[in-house]
């Protein structure tokens, strides 16, 4: 009897039948996705009922994290962000004033309510700082809170640090897991950039905040198409606007992009929420502008870094695409266009796609910047396949897209760039790396993103053996050790997947711990000796010296740690000067400018030599007024900062801060200095409103000398300091007019018209005797 069927004849039972339907095959072990999907946290509740809850249960929740985390999660994260603020509030105060300019501005906004709202750099209002202001006013609370010191102005830069840690964490785990956010709140913590901006009082500190919170909103849009989380977005741009302009747009294109496309709803939704969000960043950022642009000229300070006292010229030319093209009228070297372009090289260093790698750049930033590419094409590639709205992908775009277009503009741009602008990258770094690291470890059991996993370590650590090489002098064992462990935990996560059991957990978990101390071993040297060392000035840098760096923003100079009138703080004294006599050239430094000096304590167009006495470093600007010959910028004992006080402030004798303070309140300004940093030593070492001529180059045309003539006719300035800027004394200096600009001018008036005296070292006049 023969049939069909697949079930047992009753009449003719199979020998097995008993064990009917027979066995299946061993089932094979499931694929383990990179970025498998996962749930969403739970909502809270909504509506004024749920915050009393919320509240009484806030304690708990903090320490607890979310229901799913495992319990370790939210401990690891507190300690993360303790272990960050320990680190960045160490040896906070080593910094001084830090950037004076802006140290200024803020003693000038804890005094006066109109200067805080301005930004001016002094209580009396003469002329604003060349940003927008957001960047000052926690600052300047809390020196009205504290007092006047560097702790106060610092310390809220240092919680920035702390709260952009955990955005970073928190937007990584809304998709990732607690181990994904934790190597990602890490890496941005340990960022040799990051441990320096965020110890410095420079706008960055909160642009950077401000953008990650910018990320965290798009990313929480982005999960249920929230018209809410896509406000708060636009909300944070246009508080990015208020803090260092144009900048804060440079991810805005790629944000929106990713929300446009992959946001789970209609498209002519996504679209008119992508116009509410634009709303409100025009809200945000413009109120403010457009109080500045209708207020009247005469009822407000003159707006700092512009020809023709407006914000708006200031925000598109010498702040906004100048920085693009090179084209910065009343800059340091402004209204050439193009330099450095191409590969070619410039006053701020050469240009091109390897631009964030070279020089003293890449100790900034680069230590994982190809192991973020790296994980940005494997997390694209692994989600491919994924729905139009997944998450991970989603994420991996909005990181992308901010790494990609900021990084891409530093790249080319041909107008000024400095070193710490790369912190603006650290948070997409960070990101990228954690979020690939996440995924690449649990599928670690496949060969394909085992190897992906290992390559990148393997990578990252030649790259920590090119970077560290860079500062042989700088722990010359830790290039050897990180490439070495990096390399053999390298080898060990390729095998690691193919041991079963514990065993295979040990080894894996071992290597994997010897994979991050390989990774982060470069950079946190750096950070450690970024927050050991006081930085000062208008150009500073992390970490330690580096050859074949200029300061400037490129390589091309000698070793230094930090660029001219800016970088770490030494002793006075310290090594030899340059020559700066009229004419003369240093090694490795710019051109002598007429009427140079050592100390800064001679009258417009005297020529002096630089070399030995109140000099230090090697690498210092010969030959500018009021300029201290010096390693970088570091401070002399006398006189005027690097490049006549354009990069670094001057140091002010106990002998003239008494002079000034003399009869102070008689007068709106107890002096007049060409340059804002000059400026705002003096009025920091008085605590006195000091007139900024000139602004930040000394070249902006902010008053006229019939205009400074009314002035000290009607007894408003009592002291007029020599040196300083681009234009005192200098026919006009590298960004004003060649026929000599009004600081130039009001310098030559003032030594023809009034005796000199020296006064700690410093030339001044007093303008109440002829």
């Amino acid at each position: 009897m023969t049939t069909t069927s697949s079930v047992p004849p009753t009449s003719e039972p199979w020998p097995e039948a008993a064990n009917y339907p027979p066995p299946a095959p061993p089932a094979r072990a499931a694929v383990v996705a990179p970025f498998p999907p996962v749930a969403l946290p739970q909502p809270g509740p909504k509506g004024p009922g749920s915050w009393a809850g919320r509240l009484r249960t806030l304690p708990s929740r903090a320490w607890r994290g979310r229901p799913d985390d495992p319990r370790w999660a939210r401990p690891a994260l507190l300690g993360l962000l303790a272990a960050t603020a320990a680190l960045y509030f160490w040896n906070l105060s080593s910094s001084g004033w830090a950037n004076a300019f802006y140290s200024a501005a803020v003693q000038a906004g804890s005094e006066s309510w109109k200067a805080f709202f301005y930004g001016s750099s002094d209580a009396a209002n003469f002329i604003t700082v060349d940003k927008a202001p957001m960047s000052l006013w926690p600052m300047a609370l809390s020196v009205r809170i504290f007092g006047l010191s560097s702790w106060s102005i610092l310390a809220p830069q240092v919680l920035m640090a702390v709260a952009t840690v955990a955005t970073v964490y928190a937007t990584v785990r809304r998709r990732f897991s607690p181990l994904g956010g934790l190597v990602a709140g890490g890496a941005l913590a340990l960022t040799p950039v990051a441990a320096l901006m965020f110890r410095f009082n420079n706008p960055d500190a909160l642009l950077v905040l401000l953008l990650t919170l910018a990320a965290y909103g798009v990313v929480r849009a982005t999960e249920t198409a929230s018209t809410r989380w896509l406000l708060f977005t636009g909300v944070m741009f246009g508080f990015g606007f208020l803090t260092k302009t144009l900048q804060a747009f440079l991810v805005l294109p790629g944000f929106a992009l990713v929300y446009l496309v992959v946001a789970p709803t209609g498209l002519w939704r996504r679209v008119r929420q992508l116009l509410l969000a634009g709303l409100a960043m025009v809200a945000a950022g413009g109120w403010w502008v457009a109080i500045v642009e209708l207020a009247p000229a005469s009822a407000r300070p003159y707006i700092g870094g512009s020809q023709d006292n407006d914000f708006l010229s200031v925000t598109f030319g010498y702040n906004g695409f100048g920085r693009i093209t090179g084209n910065e009228t009343g800059s340091v070297g402004g209204g050439g266009g193009g330099r450095g372009g191409g590969q070619g090289g410039g006053m701020w260093g050469s240009t091109g796609i390897t631009r964030l790698l070279d020089g003293d750049i890449g100790g900034q930033i680069a230590w994982l910047l190809p192991a973020a590419l790296i994980l940005l094409a494997a997390g694209l590639w692994a989600t491919r396949r994924y729905g139009r709205s997944d998450g991970a992908r989603a994420a991996f775009l909005v990181w992308g897209s901010w790494l990609l277009a900021t990084g891409l503009t530093f790249s080319f741009m041909s107008g000024i760039f400095h070193q710490y602008y790369t912190v603006a990258l650290a948070p997409a770094i960070a990101a990228l790396v954690g979020m690939g690291v996440d995924g690449l470890w649990r599928a670690r059991e496949r060969m394909p993103y085992a190897a992906v996993l290992s390559g990148t370590l393997a990578v990252t650590a030649w790259w920590a053996y090119v970077l560290l090489g860079r500062s042989g002098e700088f722990l010359p064992w830790l290039r050897w050790a990180v490439l070495v462990g990096g390399l053999a935990a390298a080898v060990v996560l390729l095998v690691a997947g193919r041991l079963s059991g514990r065993l295979g957990a040990r080894v894996a978990a071992v290597a994997g711990l010897a994979a991050l101390a390989a990774a982060l071993g470069g950079p946190a040297a750096y950070a450690l000796d970024t927050v050991s060392t006081g930085h000062s000035g208008s150009i500073v840098t992390a970490g330690p010296r580096v050859q074949g760096s200029n300061g400037f923003g490129g390589p091309g100079g000698g070793p230094g740690g930090g660029g001219p009138g800016g970088g770490r703080m030494m002793p006075p004294g310290a090594g030899q000067g340059w020559n700066g006599q009229n004419g003369g050239t240093g090694q490795n430094t710019m051109p002598a400018f007429p009427g140079g000096t050592a100390r800064g304590g001679t009258a417009p167009g005297q020529g002096q030599n630089a070399q030995g006495q109140n000099a230090q470093g090697q690498n210092g600007m010969p030959g500018f007024p009021g300029g201290t010959a010096g390693d970088g910028g570091r401070r002399g004992a006398t006189g005027g900062g690097g490049m006549g006080g354009l990069l670094n402030g001057a140091q002010v004798s106990s002998e003239m801060s008494a002079l000034l303070k003399q009869d102070s309140d008689a007068y709106t300004w107890v002096a007049a200095a060409v340059g804002s940093q000059n400026q705002a030593s003096y009025q920091l070492a008085t605590g006195k409103p000091v007139m900024a001529l000139g602004g930040f180059n000394g070249t902006d045309p902010s008053l006229s000398l019939e205009a400074f003539q009314q002035y000290v006719a009607e007894g408003r300035i009592h002291y007029f300091i020599s040196g300083g800027g681009m234009g005192g004394g200098m026919g006009g200096g590298m960004g004003g007019d060649a026929s000599g600009n009004d600081s130039s001018k009001i310098a030559a008036w003032v030594a023809a018209t009034y005796p000199a005296k020296t006064v700690g070292g410093t030339t001044v006049y007093d303008l109440t005797q002829k």
